[in-house]
């Protein structure tokens, strides 16, 4: 039919079956999906999907911890729906797919705010005794899990919201105390003084996943160290070790100096100019120039121009190091320099020694590095092997302690200021003549807190660690890992955490594939796990040291009592305890000293799987998915996966899929500084949930996704058309009773056939991003399986196949066999759609379901995947189909022109002759290309004409047997007078 009525169209409208429906073509989701949510709450929905599911294949989807600090973002709305939405489509499947939400309770995200608060008000936190500060912590914790809560729901979140995981609930801080134990009664727990990345605003230590790195402008500095001694060439002596650093807050506790064994070094002689010369007037005038020699310094051949100019830039003139002789590394060997301060005497006047450091390069500096052992990796590492160790000079806050030699109390030394060119450092190295170069130019990448957005340092202090290489607990699997490195089967008894997880990573499956390297190369190279915090909110590590000896205590009976303690009274009953009821009669507290250290907020969340999912589902249980961002490599998924290894052996994960950021609509980064926040309450406010949750499961989630207007636009867009196919379907399905009117398969004409071939190859192709036996090539593919739903019904359903059988539904009998199969079809595609976009716009899902099937205690979140079967699938059909397809699209384009001037209103009045038709058999193609008629002719165009034939009156198709304009065609006669 066409959208145009003739003159006669009044006198038979009443006669005509239009779809009829009380579904709104105007969502108006806004207002709508609360009263959905508040009906799943009443009818208990999750509750009552636990208990159908009970005893089915259970999928548990794990919840990563958001922080319990603030309204929710953008990237926690992706992260959520993409939860939601997966864990829908396994219960969609069938099986039993809890999904219990969960919150971190603990640590610097929740304290920084509550510090803010005392800041705000001119308080000391550090004057409020511990308790009340705790007590604060827990309370605005607890205040925004409820704000979150709401606004999870909002999004539509199916889950266990009644009884949530809290990393503060007494239980959960008593797993998680009885998980460190579990490392301490393994022996995979030590406490050394070693660098960490320390924040000096926040005064604690951080993990990797704390810090973030920023483009700085440092001071760089080139500092002279006298050599004193040197019996591989005496000759040097006198001679100067030039250091080069972007750290010069680190002269004041430089310890050593570093070369390299395979380094070649110049012993240059410095030659002052009286004039800055430029860089193509230098040999030139090398041999006219009065120079003054300024003394002898040691520097790598390949780094001697570079250094040559920054000393002329600082002094204004030109410096040539003019080499006198060439050195091995060999030769620097037993050589000993003093530190420029050394007139202090104490630590300073300490002979610094020349160590051999294989990480020395020629890629930058001077080819000599200073060591300081309190404030560098490689520093530590080289010191301590050669029996230096560190000082503790800096303190917490980033001040020098009082009592040192040199800047004692003064600070901080992450202060721009400080440590300048002009600042106390580099002035007190000139008057000492040992500062060659300094400028305030030195632009490279540096670490920061992501909480306080501070600069951080590394600093030596007192910490507890999880070693990843020390030999581990005899384990009853062999290790892959290991096996691959060997070549051969390994048993994997005292097997490294490292080792363990690298082979866990081995066993589980990344999505996307490729984000299994960027977690391999993390464990691959990080240090050991610190996993003490100077803080006050959080799970303490409880544990006592014996005095004398340095061991902490291991005894699994006190351990008992300490687990029982925290799950009576949470982790404040270690500060308030009866440590020696805790110890019992067989330790005197005397001999014991009570370690107060927080532990690790990534412990916390690392350990969420023992009393989450073994918790709920039983000793041994695993998750099947973890799902975060990327950045969550270093972060959630490491510290989950090292703590599992280490009390199990195994990751507490089957599967890890990674998803990328949410960006605005130009693709930057969201920041409140820039006003280019896109607001989820917000939009979830304008325009509803759903449309946020079409944007999520149409972005190409593995990597960074764009949103903004426009990206909105096209998901309301794609919303609506989608909207609208289910209009239809429920219009036409208004009075659809499938006892008297549904036919069989074998019944049904080739169109209705080939569209159940279509819904197959959908149904397939849908399972294969569902169901990870189905076809795990794509699994977890959203964008794949929302663009093949939205594709199947705006192309193969509203813009062909309800195209041509609008005719057939408003005009045949009721009883047409044609008619009733088509209205069969229509029902069979109803069921299938409807649960298949379930996961995706649950709340329109609902409200279509609740349009044709009314019921106060029924959901279509109840049902379980379309039945379809897969002899639908007809390739020889399908094929003859896709080419008539093909066609219709042709005459389509030849009649448009035809249609855009007006010579035919419709399709409907036009006659089309072909040069070539496919084979059709019974088909009508006029009828598959809503024409007149379709005649065969010459050649291998289309030529289009207005018909000839007249109208019918009721149909509006041009007919032979339509006498005038008006009248009826034989079918409509025959409907009519029946």
């Amino acid at each position: 039919m066409t959208d145009q009525p003739s003159q006669k169209t009044e006198d038979y409208k009443s006669t005509v079956f239009l779809p009829a429906t009380d579904f709104p073509m105007k969502a108006g989701l806004a207002a709508k999906e609360p009263a959905i949510a508040a009906q799943w709450e009443a009818i208990d929905l999750y509750g009552r999907l636990r208990a159908q599911r009970a005893g089915r294949e259970r999928f548990i989807l794990h919840d990563g911890p958001p922080y319990a600090n603030g309204d929710i973002h953008m990237g926690h709305a992706m992260n959520k729906v993409l939860k939601d939405i997966i864990v829908r489509s396994q219960s969609l499947l069938g099986k039993d797919a809890p999904y219990v939400p969960g919150w971190d309770c603990h640590g610097l995200p929740i304290e920084w705010k509550i510090e803010e608060e005392y800041r705000k008000k001119k308080l000391n936190k550090d004057e409020v005794p511990a308790a009340e500060f705790r007590a604060q912590c827990r309370a605005y914790a607890d205040k925004w899990v409820g704000v979150q809560r709401d606004q999870f729901k909002r999004l539509g979140i199916m889950g266990d919201w009644e009884d949530p995981y809290l990393t503060m609930k007494f239980d959960a801080e008593a797993t998680i105390v009885g998980e460190l134990l579990k490392f301490a009664e393994s022996g995979q727990l030590y406490r050394g003084a070693k660098p960490v990345m320390w924040s000096p605003v926040e005064k604690t230590a951080l993990a990797e996943a704390e810090v973030e790195y920023e483009d700085v402008t440092s001071t760089q500095i080139d500092v002279a160290f006298e050599i004193v001694e040197a019996p591989n060439a005496p000759e040097l002596v006198g001679a100067h070790a030039v250091i080069w650093t972007t750290t010069p807050w680190t002269i004041p506790v430089n310890q050593a100096l570093a070369y390299g064994p395979e380094v070649e070094y110049f012993d240059c002689r410095l030659l002052v100019a009286d004039r800055l010369v430029a860089d193509n007037e230098r040999e030139a005038v090398w041999a006219n120039l009065p120079w003054i020699e300024q003394g002898r310094y040691i520097v790598a051949e390949p780094l001697r121009e570079a250094l040559e100019k920054r000393i002329s830039k600082a002094l204004g003139v030109t410096v040539f190091l003019r080499p006198d002789s060439d050195l091995d590394g060999s030769d620097l060997a037993g050589a000993v320099a003093r530190h420029p301060m050394h007139h202090l005497g104490g630590f300073f006047a300490k002979p610094r020694p020349f160590l051999p450091g294989d990480f020395v390069t020629t890629d930058a500096g001077t080819g000599l590095v200073h060591m300081a052992p309190d404030h560098g990796e490689d520093d530590f590492a080289l010191c301590k092997a050669n029996g230096i160790n560190p000082v503790f000079a800096v303190e917490g806050d980033g001040k020098y302690r009082a009592d040192w030699l040199w800047l004692g109390g003064q600070g901080s030394v992450i202060n721009p200021k400080f440590v300048s060119k002009d600042g106390p450092i580099c002035t007190d190295l000139a008057q000492a003549g040992a500062l060659l170069a300094a400028s305030d130019d030195f632009r490279h990448s540096y670490p920061h807190s992501w909480r306080s957005k501070a600069k951080i340092i590394f600093r030596c202090t007192p910490q507890w660690f999880i070693p990843m290489d020390a030999p581990g607990p005899v384990r009853a699997e062999p290790v892959e890992a290991l096996r691959h490195a060997q070549g051969e089967r390994m048993e994997g008894n005292g097997a490294s955490l490292r080792d363990v997880a690298l082979d866990a990573i081995a066993q589980t499956r990344w999505v996307p594939e490729r984000s299994i390297n960027r977690i391999r190369s993390m464990v691959e190279g990080r240090p050991d796990w610190v996993i003490s915090r100077q803080r006050a909110w959080g799970v303490p590590i409880a544990l006592y040291v014996h005095r004398k000896s340095g061991d902490y205590l291991v005894d699994p009976a006190v351990n008992g009592r300490i687990v029982e303690a925290f799950r009576a009274g949470g982790a404040d009953a270690w500060f308030g305890a009866d440590h020696q009821a805790l110890l019992g009669p067989d330790y005197d507290l005397n001999d014991y000293e009570v370690v107060n250290d927080i532990l690790d907020v990534w412990f916390d969340s690392g350990s969420t799987h023992s009393f989450v999912v073994e918790g709920r589902y039983g000793e041994g249980a695993r998750a099947d998915l973890y799902i975060e961002g990327s950045d969550q490599h270093r972060g959630w998924f490491q510290s989950s996966l090292l703590e599992s290894c280490g009390t199990r052996g195994q990751a507490p994960y089957k599967a890890v899929l990674t998803h990328g950021f949410a960006l605005d609509g130009t693709g930057k980064k969201m920041s409140k500084s820039l006003g280019n926040v896109v607001d989820p309450l917000k939009i979830m406010s304008e325009s509803g949930a759903d449309i946020l949750r079409v944007w999520v499961a149409s972005t190409d989630y593995f990597d960074d996704v764009r949103i903004g207007k426009e990206v909105l636009a096209g998901a309301s867009d794609a919303y609506r058309k989608l909207r609208n196919t289910f209009r239809y379907m429920l219009g036409a399905l208004s009075d659809y009773d499938e006892e008297t009117e549904a036919v069989s398969y074998a019944e049904m004409p080739e169109l209705e056939r080939y569209m159940l071939h279509r819904l197959a190859q959908l149904d397939a192709e849908l399972r294969a991003v569902v169901d990870k036996g189905a076809g795990s090539e794509n699994w977890l593919e959203f964008s794949r399986y929302s663009r093949a739903i939205f594709d199947f019904a705006n192309s193969d359903l509203s813009a062909f196949f309800f195209d041509i059988r609008k005719d057939c539904l408003y005009c045949d009998a009721k009883s047409d066999p044609k008619r009733r199969a088509y209205r069969t079809l229509l029902d069979t595609l109803f069921h299938a759609l409807v649960r298949y976009v379930a996961p995706i716009i649950p709340f329109t899902a609902e409200e279509v379901w609740q349009s044709r099937f009314p019921s106060a205690e029924d959901s279509v979140h109840f049902l379980e995947w379309p039945e379809v079967d897969a002899r639908w699938i007809d390739t020889d059909l399908g094929d003859k189909w896709e080419a008539l397809r093909d066609q219709r699209e042709q005459v389509n384009e030849a009649i448009e022109p035809l249609r855009r001037d007006k010579i035919v209103r419709s399709s409907l009045d036009a006659d089309v002759t072909m040069g070539e038709l496919l084979p059709v058999g019974d088909v009508d193609f006029a009828e598959v290309a809503i024409v007149a008629r379709v005649t065969m002719g010459e050649g291998d165009g289309i030529i289009v004409r207005p018909s000839d034939w007249h109208k019918c009156g009721r149909c509006w198709r041009k007919l032979p047997e339509v006498t005038e304009d008006g009248a009826l065609c034989d079918r409509c006669e025959k409907v009519l007078t029946a």
